[in-house]
């Protein structure tokens, strides 16, 4: 058991840096990022994803390195990379290969290499595992160990944050799982779950967003069904949530790094041992044609080449995180149908947009457009001046239900899911 056990986490993003953070109150961590420009602007006391305050950086111990040579002094190394789909929604397992092959190369004797990384069951023995092995020249289980630790950031939540959450661990062997269990406890208080073993724990991570995907495709398809029969899906469940047990979702665009993806990883894994996934991937082409279904129902109501101001363009409310935003494919789809569409978003990056989806956004709205679509909740678009951002007899077109308990101005059309 190391007593004092020095640290490695790769990928400084929404799910890394919280938690180096929070282990380097208690340990000795080094925080690796690829990106350059990223490890300067922390060493500088700002986080672009807006997890963190200056402050919580500065009062923080943690090493900010781009350089990998650096991680040697680590014994335990946590790997936080992403794990997207690719245009096939197959496992991109790109990132974890190559931060697999970095560690691969730098890990002794003893060391433990954690994944916290969504994957399908039995990806961290079976592909990462003989990464590392022939990097290393090591054997796993043997040489050196492996765990899992399944992350549970949510983007923009500052109640369930990584020291504040139960943390389910496993490792290789039980001695890994205790002393797993003893680095993050001393984080969290110690609200541990020790999983029976790795792929049992890399199976409750990826279950978890499959969970969530259906229920809200469940809630997404009766919006389609009601609102055909001209009821707000909104008034329903308001209606529906006064019994003590039914499930609070709500319907909209599903993206972002975890629910938009996540069932893709069970699905692929379900495949592979000759199961169809009919659920899982039902619900997944259920949220994944949102967008169209929105901007036909939208294109229904509007006049032809309409202008339209799309408010908000990131994956949910009040974060910065453009990921998988299913908001593009609605701006893309009214685009199809010939209509000019501005968006505005004064919490994304403009130039994160541009880069990933060659789309410029707006500094300031406009006037007079012939309709404004409330797309992501952002604190304050509750409030902005509806009169005059849309024309008369323009159409408010209410996704996320921002101005339901708000008296629309007389003259203008209001539609909601």
């Amino acid at each position: 058991m190391i007593e004092n056990p020095v640290i490695s986490v790769i990928g400084l993003g929404y799910v890394g840096l919280p938690l180096a953070v929070a282990l380097a109150r208690h340990f000795q961590v080094i925080g690796y990022d690829i990106d350059e420009k990223r490890v300067a602007e922390l060493r500088a006391g700002h986080d672009r994803t807006g997890e963190l305050s200056a402050g919580e950086l500065s009062d923080s111990a943690l090493d900010y390195v781009a350089d990998p040579q650096a991680l040697k002094a680590a014994h335990i190394h946590i790997i936080t990379v992403p794990t997207p789909v690719d245009d096939q929604n197959k496992p991109d397992l790109r990132a974890v290969e190559s931060a697999s092959r970095l560690i691969g190369s730098l890990i002794g004797m003893g060391s433990i290499v954690v994944y916290e990384s969504t994957v399908y069951p039995g990806c961290t023995e079976e592909f990462c595992g003989p990464i590392l092995e022939a990097e290393s020249g090591l054997v796993a289980g043997q040489d050196f160990f492996l765990g899992y630790s399944p992350e549970r950031i949510n983007p923009g939540d500052k109640t369930h944050r990584v020291d504040c959450i139960t943390k389910v661990v496993s490792g290789q062997t039980d001695h890994v799982a205790q002393l797993l269990s003893k680095v993050y406890g001393a984080m969290n208080g110690n609200d541990i779950f020790i999983a029976r073993d790795i792929r049992t724990a890399e199976a409750s991570k990826v279950i978890e967003n499959a969970q969530r995907d259906i229920n809200i495709a469940f809630v997404n398809e009766i919006s389609e069904i009601f609102g055909r029969m001209g009821l707000s899906i909104y008034d329903v469940l308001e209606a529906a949530n006064t019994k003590w047990n039914f499930l609070p979702f709500s319907p909209g665009l599903v993206g972002g790094h975890c629910i938009g993806v996540d069932p893709y990883y069970l699905a692929h894994a379900a495949e592979k041992i000759g199961v169809d996934p009919q659920v899982i991937l039902s619900g997944r082409r259920i949220n994944d044609g949102m967008a169209k279904s929105i901007a036909k129902r939208l294109d229904e109501q509007l006049p032809a080449q309409a202008r339209i101001l799309m408010l908000g363009v990131t994956f949910k409310e009040n974060v910065p995180d453009i990921r998988n935003t299913k908001v593009i494919d609605l701006v893309r789809a009214l685009q199809g149908y010939g209509h000019d569409v501005a968006v505005y978003d004064p919490i994304a990056n403009a130039d994160e947009i541009r880069a990933h989806y060659d789309l410029e956004v707006i500094e300031t709205p406009d006037l007079a457009y012939d309709a404004v679509v409330g797309a992501v909740p952002h604190s304050g678009f509750a409030e902005l001046p509806l009169r005059g951002l849309v024309k008369a007899d323009g159409l408010v077109a209410d996704i996320k239900g921002i101005w339901r308990k708000r008296t629309v101005p007389e003259g203008l059309r209001y539609w909601t899911l």
